[in-house]
């Protein structure tokens, strides 16, 4: 079955950086699309950035684009999350997801409404000042 299990969260200060990982297995890496999302308190489930794994297009929200960075390691079953010049806000879970490509919308959909099936546990990021 799909796993997902997300590491690389923790404590940092506004403007430094964190590289999450999401470690997947249960499927054909290629064939899938993953995505992150950000959960805190009070607020709607956001998609941050989700990449297509069969062609390796890209979906950033605005909100990050600039300082965030996904990318895809084939060979490790892994993809990260580089988040650079963090900005302070609340503390936040950080969960990655997966889902077929197969008869799949867009990234840029699947990113924007979290049409993903299956989700990992999630990692906790603190920017503090």
């Amino acid at each position: 079955e799909v796993q997902l299990v997300e590491s690389g969260g923790g404590l940092v200060q506004a403007g430094g950086s964190l590289r999450l990982s999401c470690a997947a297995s249960g499927f054909t890496f290629n064939d899938y699309a993953i995505g992150w999302f950000r959960r805190a308190p009070g607020k709607e489930r956001e998609g941050v950035s989700c990449i297509s794994l069969s062609d390796a297009s890209t979906y950033y929200a605005g909100a990050v684009k600039g300082r965030f960075t996904i990318s895809a390691d084939r060979a490790q079953n892994t993809v990260y999350l580089q988040m650079n010049s963090l900005k302070l806000e609340n503390p936040a879970v950080y969960v990655c997801a997966a889902e077929s490509l197969l008869d799949a919308p867009t990234i840029t959909t699947m990113c924007a409404y979290g049409t993903f099936g299956s989700w990992g546990q999630g990692t906790q990021v603190i920017v503090s000042s």
